[in-house]
């Protein structure tokens, strides 16, 4: 099966954002992909709380959402929407994080609210506080295709192995991780932990990323490290898409999920135990 990554570089402006994602997402069928996944926040990315309540949506009233189901419809394809801001119900006023996972047919398969917010201090002038803005999710989703059970996750969750166990033991046989990676973090971890959750479960780890710098007019300007991953269910990294914003395709071959489990069953080892004492 061949997929792809579409490696974006997105501004404040959903509007725009959504123009150059629709045509990457075109080139990418035209190349044979009949998977596609987006980053993390392909919809906007913003560091001000006020120009994102003045441009994000309600799920039923958001533009980017809908133009890209009709294009998975229109193309025929699978798509995973890395992740959506979206405004809530919520008293405080907190946003989601959601991921969406669109059918051939242009309807949403699952959905998936980050779990993990990313409240960390980089460096002395560089600090996240994502719980600020975004209420975690609390359920573990499992998405099932016909080529794949598919676990769904986002960016900071790679942090937390548990989750991608659970989601391999459930059935999965690809885990997503679509991110917006700082480039402090991710030169010292992402290839590192997205290699260690494709060799613990045996799955294959698809991770397309945000990268450079994010234009925003009127705000301060963010950075990602880009560098979409896939690695194999053996470990290897079989895509690094390096910097650039662009389509990057790779074939998928989910025979290598049992191929691997075969060699080193490691999740049929596990075993109870008590402690520490």
């Amino acid at each position: 099966m061949k997929a792809a990554i579409l490696q974006l570089n997105v501004s404040d402006d959903p509007a725009a954002n959504l123009a150059v994602t629709r045509a990457m997402l075109g080139d990418a069928v035209a190349q044979g992909a009949e998977f596609v996944l987006t980053p993390e926040v392909t919809n906007c990315i913003s560091t001000n709380r006020d120009h994102q309540r003045s441009v994000l949506h309600h799920e039923a009233d958001d533009s980017t959402l809908s133009g890209l189901r009709e294009d998975a419809k229109v193309l025929g394809i699978w798509l995973l929407i890395g992740s959506i801001g979206l405004k809530t119900g919520d008293v405080d006023g907190r946003f989601a994080n959601r991921s969406f996972l669109i059918d051939p047919q242009g309807e949403i398969a699952a959905r998936y609210d980050k779990i993990h917010m990313f409240d960390v201090q980089v460096t002395p002038t560089e600090t996240y506080n994502e719980s600020s803005a975004y209420r975690p999710g609390t359920q573990a989703i499992l998405a099932r295709t016909p080529f794949a059970n598919i676990g769904m996750t986002i960016c900071y969750d790679l942090r937390f192995p548990t989750l991608y166990q659970t989601l391999a033991e459930a059935g999965a046989r690809i885990l997503t991780v679509p991110s917006a990676f700082s480039p402090v973090t991710g030169a010292a971890h992402w290839h590192s932990l997205l290699r260690a959750r494709a060799i613990e479960t045996g799955c294959y780890v698809i991770a397309p990323a945000q990268t450079g710098t994010h234009a925003s007019p009127t705000h301060k300007t963010r950075d990602t490290y880009g560098h979409s991953l896939v690695v194999a269910p053996w470990g290897e990294v079989i895509l690094d898409a390096g910097t650039d914003a662009g389509v990057y395709t790779f074939e998928l071959d989910l025979a290598q999920t049992e191929a691997a489990r075969a060699k080193v069953p490691s999740m049929s080892h596990k075993r109870p135990f008590s402690g520490p004492v």
